[in-house]
């Protein structure tokens, strides 16, 4: 019995997947959110960095300069503060591309 469902996993490994139209629909979906997340992490990550240097700055750890590291510092919470309503702008944008192909696909599939 375990030899035959090895076998099948196996043998599946080697045949060619058709796409179907689930498939479709979750590739669209992925195109809508993958460019908005992307932009998140990057921005939010790099928005970090430039706070935290900041802070370094400010608490004298890497420089004797308390006054660029606050200016620093207030830039990267600004940056930091502003990562998610610009996501949200790139979010929607892209749904309202595509959100015509994905309702009608997703109705296709739940045969409306």
């Amino acid at each position: 019995m375990t030899e035959t469902k090895t076998i099948e996993k196996i043998r599946a490994n080697y045949l060619e997947k058709e796409n179907t139209k689930f498939d479709e629909l979750k590739a669209l979906n992925k195109k809508v959110k993958r460019p908005a997340e992307t932009f998140a992490y990057v921005f939010g990550s790099i928005s970090s960095l430039v706070l935290g240097f900041g802070m370094s700055l400010a608490m004298k750890v890497i420089g004797n300069s308390m006054a660029l590291g606050v200016g620093v510092g207030v830039l990267g919470i600004l940056l930091v503060s502003i990562n998610y309503p610009i996501y949200k702008a790139i979010l929607n944008r892209r749904k309202q591309k595509y959100s015509k192909q994905i309702i009608e696909l997703s109705n296709e599939l739940l045969n409306k």
